[in-house]
């Protein structure tokens, strides 16, 4: 049985909200000129079917086909006597959808289309009454909570706050519309409807539609500053263009996702789509919230060892070549060499050929970097070991493995005698070519790290003794140019805790933030390596601003980047970059991790060379 809405809100969940009902109703044929609301008598199959859609992308709340179905709405299209039926029937068709497991029906509720008090005729009491009448119709239907959406005047969204209050505790998320600066159509400031929907008792609150999700990402600091009450997010699809004679909007369902991952970074407690937004971009922003839910939900059972099944820990020196070099205080360098898409590993083991002749110390392998499929990164790297000679760094995903996977993974890559980890999250599905696939996230870096220490004392995740302990070198990502610094420096900390014995950062472009974050991290006593990327093109440096989560690229950069205007000299440029990010950072930190541009390892000579003086 689902726990009701309210407890898991207060249980600190985060939730997913379904997107635009009316606009799959529009592409299905409904044309603009019918009420989107009657169709839940009309075509109820379609209108369950959208839900089901919605159901099935991964939306948690699914929202009644009824924003317009209020007397005043439904009258004008002769439909006032109905009322009643459609907004049970609409309740009744999002039940249905929803089915079994964890989810919640939300009565929708949007503005009368009357001017109310003091602005026109209609008085507050008559205002609430019709509020009123459609709510109890939903009540009856069955919703367990309301949403009110896409309202511009308080006055008009307390009268909806207060009738709903009349008949019953049942939660409600207030939802302003506004402008790209933040005011309603009637120049309310955000501070001021924010602090009042609070006040009034709204147990979400935020703002819905706009001209797409930036804008309402740039409220947050606002609304923050003025209420800890949860905040709820739906944007619009962006502004709609008259295509072939029908209404589309632009925003892509990627950049939905992003924005759902950015909300959820920055504390937002709900998401959810308005107009032009369908299953696909529930889809994505579903991807979002499975990553951000690995982030909280770290599983208790693995974070205590069990003391009296220990076994002896390798000192963290012995565990291989890599660890002994920092454990030493020696300046290391590694390399970054992406799996192959196919079967053949020539190539990768030329490259790391190389990368020992050129002095590198470790050969960094990503786990399915940006969600492509490759080669398994636990195969490469034991390749490049076995053929080369060169220690591997092995990135290792939280993202296509749940609690058994990863522990037979992990159990066999110590038995094959790779020892250095880098354990990271992973990219979302969303980021690559196959977004439909599922991501598992059963827990994120920091809970990785946990079994990875309890692996190193000698115990399975059962707690059951696993004979002799693996001796793993326990590494992660950190980024210093993180959207909330005092969650990334929060989420470090409890890395280290769990048994963090270094780090790697983000690609660094902007010195300054690597070393806001060295000030930081440097008392907790582990080593970091800095992140090194070499720009190839000003099309790659766009690319790595735009498109690569956790990394900023600084403008005077990208500037810099596109005074060049030949392939050749652009390469020139962004090796000169690089050059001087080492020169810069090589005082403050125990490495670097350089990643070669598109594989081409023979670029890198020179910046090797760099990074190894003094050493």
């Amino acid at each position: 049985m689902s726990p009701t809405f309210k407890d898991a809100l207060q249980a600190g969940q985060r939730f997913l909200f379904d997107g635009s009902t009316p606009t799959v109703l529009y592409e299905k044929g409904l044309f603009i000129n019918r009420s989107f609301d009657e169709a839940n008598l009309v075509t109820p199959q379609m209108v369950r079917s959208i839900h089901e859609l919605y159901r099935a992308a991964g939306a948690q709340v699914l929202t009644t086909n009824t924003w317009a179905a209020n007397r005043p709405k439904l009258c004008g299209y002769g439909l006032g006597e109905q009322l009643v039926e459609i907004n049970r029937a609409g309740a009744k068709l999002a039940r249905e959808a929803l089915g079994e497991g964890t989810g919640w029906v939300a009565g929708c509720i949007g503005p009368l289309g009357l001017r109310i008090e003091p602005w026109g005729p209609t008085s507050f009491d008559e205002a609430k009454g019709f509020f009123r009448e459609q709510a109890q119709s939903l009540i009856d239907g069955g919703v367990d909570l309301f949403v009110l959406e896409s309202f511009a005047d308080l006055d008009e969204i307390h009268q909806a706050m207060l009738a709903i209050q009349e008949l019953g505790p049942y939660p409600m998320a207030a939802m302003m519309t506004p402008n790209d600066e933040g005011q309603t159509i009637y120049g309310t400031e955000p501070e001021w409807y924010i602090r009042k929907l609070a006040e009034w008792g709204a147990d979400l609150v935020g703002v819905n539609g706009g001209s797409g999700p930036a804008p309402l990402l740039e409220l947050l600091r606002r609304f923050k500053a003025v209420t800890d009450r949860p905040l709820i997010l739906q944007p619009s699809a962006g502004l709609p263009r008259m295509v072939d004679g029908r209404l589309l909007y632009m925003a892509s369902p990627e950049y939905l996702g992003e924005f759902a991952r950015q909300a959820f970074q920055l504390g937002v407690r709900a998401v959810g789509g308005c107009a032009g937004t369908t299953p696909a971009h529930t889809r994505t922003m579903r991807g979002a919230l499975a990553q951000e839910q690995a982030f909280v939900e770290v599983k208790p059972e693995i974070l205590e060892p069990e003391h009296g099944h220990a076994a002896a820990l390798v000192p963290f020196a012995e565990r291989s070549s890599f660890s002994r070099k920092l454990a030493e205080g020696r300046f290391v360098t590694s390399v970054e060499l992406v799996p192959p898409k196919g079967t053949s590993a020539e190539k990768l083991l030329e490259k790391a050929a190389h990368c020992k002749a050129l002095g590198v110390d470790a050969i960094n392998v990503p786990d399915g970097p940006r969600a492509m499929a490759r080669m398994s990164a636990l195969a490469a790297a034991l390749l490049i070991e076995q053929q080369v000679g060169i220690e591997a760094v092995l990135h290792f995903a939280c993202r296509d493995r749940n609690l058994l996977g990863m522990q037979s993974d992990l159990l066999g890559a110590s038995a094959l005698g790779l020892r250095n980890l880098l354990a990271v999250t992973g990219d979302p599905p969303k980021l690559g070519p196959y977004p439909h696939a599922t991501a598992v996230y059963d827990v994120d870096s920091i809970g990785l790290v946990n079994i990875l220490a309890r692996l190193n004392s000698g115990q399975d995740l059962g707690g059951s003794s696993i004979g002799a302990s693996t001796a793993f070198s326990i590494g992660v990502g950190a980024n210093p140019v993180a959207l909330d610094t005092e969650r990334e420096q929060e989420r470090f900390r409890y890395k280290v805790d769990a048994g963090a014995e270094w780090a790697i950062t983000q690609p660094v472009f902007d010195t300054d933030s690597l070393f806001r974050f060295l000030d930081f991290a440097e008392p907790f006593g582990i080593p970091i390596m800095a992140g090194i990327w070499p720009l190839k093109s000003l099309r790659n440096a766009e690319f790595m601003a735009n498109e690569v989560p956790g990394v900023f690229v600084p403008k005077a950069l990208l500037e810099r980047m596109a005074t060049r205007h030949t392939a050749e000299d652009q390469l020139k440029e962004g090796l000169e970059i690089a050059t001087e990010l080492i020169e810069r950072v090589r005082p403050r930190v125990r490495g670097l991790q350089i990643s070669a541009p598109l594989g081409q390892v023979d670029l890198l000579e020179g910046l090797l060379r760099l990074s190894k003086e003094g050493a």
